[in-house]
């Protein structure tokens, strides 16, 4: 979907040898019709589109908080960009952008993460500088886990019992249950009461971090885009490596709840997304280290 948005602004791609070259004499606007809502494409093709010549329209275009923070930073630049909340969004074209300074908008996922870990941890903690408007279907699928949440502007506290509820998650394009949040409840619910189902909408092969939590002694089976979780008393601690990113961070929770000593390689998929994730989690208790960064 990223290549096809630029091949539409004129841009020519050429793929070889596992190589994407794009190159372009000038980039002209045009009307982009997305297959699927996708953040990455969206964010893509309005970068490409703002010193473009004349208007782009991009339909079908994700609503992620993440895309109105862009437009926001972007027009504070100088670019002309509207829509961006909605499902079309329209960039007319600018000679040049400004420096400007801006503050960007919390980690929606790093704050899911940390409620999770309370979740998994039968914790009690508080975050503070966050947008809990951001992961309303997250709050709302924890106090269905019988966590109790206490939610103000711009904070959200969490207090999670002994033994977490099973859950049913979908994952769906926001505002619905988000996709990289999905690793990390498949986790959570490893040591929750009864059987949990969790279904993958969004991406394919998101489930490789599994055999590395039933390493742990997770009770999980895969049946296409489907998880279905049956809940352990206890994790146990083991070496497993990070698959991805969000796969990665998983595996830090059920090692925060394992008994015994859980070693994680390939961490440079989890430092990539979580900064100074072991002092943060450090403050609230946790016995983590890094080895080797």
């Amino acid at each position: 979907m990223h290549l096809k948005g630029f091949e539409k602004l004129g841009i020519t791609i050429q793929k070889e040898y596992g190589n994407i070259n794009c190159k372009a004499e000038k980039i002209v606007g045009d009307r982009i019709d997305l297959d699927f809502p996708s953040v990455g494409a969206t964010e893509n093709i309005i970068l490409a589109s703002v010193l473009a010549e004349g208007q782009t329209i991009i339909n079908n275009a994700a609503r992620e908080p993440e895309i109105i923070d862009l437009q926001t930073f972007l027009n504070k630049m100088g670019a002309k960009i509207k829509g961006a909340g909605s499902n079309q969004v329209t960039i007319q074209g600018v000679k040049n952008l400004k420096e400007v300074s801006y503050n960007i908008m919390p980690d929606r996922i790093e704050a899911g993460t940390f409620l999770s870990a309370a979740a998994i941890t039968g914790g009690n903690i508080k975050l503070n500088e966050v947008n809990p408007e951001h992961i309303t279907p997250v709050i709302a699928k924890l106090e269905e886990a019988n966590c109790k949440i206490k939610v103000l502007k711009n904070s959200i506290e969490i207090n999670a019992p002994k033994k977490l509820k099973s859950l049913e998650i979908k994952t769906m394009p926001y505002p619905g249950f988000p996709t990289d949040l999905q690793s990390i409840f498949v986790s959570t619910l490893t040591i929750a009461k009864g059987t949990s189902l969790m279904v993958e909408n969004i991406f394919e092969n998101r489930y490789k971090f599994v055999p590395e939590l039933v390493r742990m002694g997770a009770k999980i089976t895969i049946e296409g885009k489907n998880a279905i979780i049956n809940g352990v008393r206890k994790l146990y601690g083991a070496n497993v490596k990070a698959t991805d990113l969000r796969g990665g961070a998983a595996l830090v929770l059920a090692g925060l709840s394992a008994k015994g000593v859980t070693t994680i390689e390939n961490i440079g998929y989890i430092l990539r997304g979580y900064e100074n994730f072991e002092i943060k989690l450090q403050k609230l208790g946790a016995q983590i280290q890094y080895v080797n960064k």
